[in-house]
């Protein structure tokens, strides 16, 4: 049934859950009741460096289902802020994806479902009291949205054509501290330590630019302005029910991989908590 002020619950619940076909991120929404999401962050969630919310005005960049969004207002946050890009037209797609035209946007459209919708179930789910602004992380400033006491951004900097811009248009905002994870390529971070390096992709549907070692994640805040506090080791981010298997040999090698050096099985992520280094 679903309660007051439109809350769900119970079979109202479950069957808003069946009806977006395409979860990000695996919640738990209600009692027995859990997203299909491609990837879940609890079992990580406290190997983050996060900073004391309570009582601060917080900022989710690039919310997706709203999993970092909620865990601010579980962890006592005053006000949550979040936002994302109002369609799936508006990510940063390679020139191969834009030149197949409309026709393909909109089949792909179709494939990841109605974007937003996600959110919008989990945040009557919950009774969140997060307020959601469509708007591309490019277009942060203090003048559409004030400042932050806390921001906090994950896995979006490897769909960003242009990542440093995006964390500056975030420090704008940034009045205290930002947590950043973000995807890092293992090997590369075993082979170089401690010298900055990126990989490039830019072709294709996965609307993948650049993944950087953990040396490339923390350069990359620095050169948007960032002091870096304090970083964590290389953690995997678990696979959800949702994601698709992988098998074959090459699969079983990256997966022992990954399950020696970052802990698990999933995509290797780095985390740091960082201040603007000015204004």
């Amino acid at each position: 049934m679903s309660t007051e002020a439109g809350r769900l619950e119970g079979a109202a619940l479950r069957q808003a859950v069946a009806s977006n076909h395409h979860w990000y991120h695996t919640m738990e929404l209600g009692p027995g009741v859990v997203t299909p999401g491609h990837f879940d962050m609890r079992p990580v969630v406290d190997r983050l460096p996060w900073p004391d919310v309570r009582g601060k005005r917080c900022l989710d960049v690039g919310t997706y289902d709203g999993f970092l969004a909620f865990e601010l207002e579980r962890r006592g946050a005053a006000e949550v802020m979040c936002t994302d890009i109002p369609d799936h037209e508006s990510w940063d797609w390679p020139a191969d994806i834009r030149a197949r035209g409309p026709r393909h946007m909109a089949d792909l459209g179709r494939f990841l479902g109605e974007k937003g919708l996600g959110f919008g179930i989990a945040h009557r789910a919950l009774g969140s009291r997060a307020e959601k602004v469509e708007l591309n992380v490019y277009d942060l400033s203090p003048e559409r949205l004030g400042t932050f006491d806390v921001v906090v951004c994950g896995s979006l900097m490897l769909h960003l054509r242009d990542p440093i811009r995006a964390l500056e248009a975030i420090r704008s905002v940034c009045g205290g501290v930002f947590m950043s994870a973000e995807e890092i390529r293992l090997g590369i971070t075993l082979r170089h330590p401690r010298r900055p390096v990126a990989v490039l992709n830019g072709v294709g549907e996965l609307c993948t630019w650049w993944v950087p070692n953990a040396a490339g994640h923390r350069r990359m805040l620095q050169s948007a302005g960032f002091d870096i506090l304090r970083t964590t080791r290389p953690y995997a981010l678990p696979f959800g029910a949702g994601h698709p298997p992988r098998t074959g040999l090459k699969a079983l090698v990256a997966r022992a991989g990954r399950t020696v050096v970052a802990g698990g099985e999933g995509v290797p992520h780095c985390a740091s908590l960082a201040k603007p280094a000015f204004p």
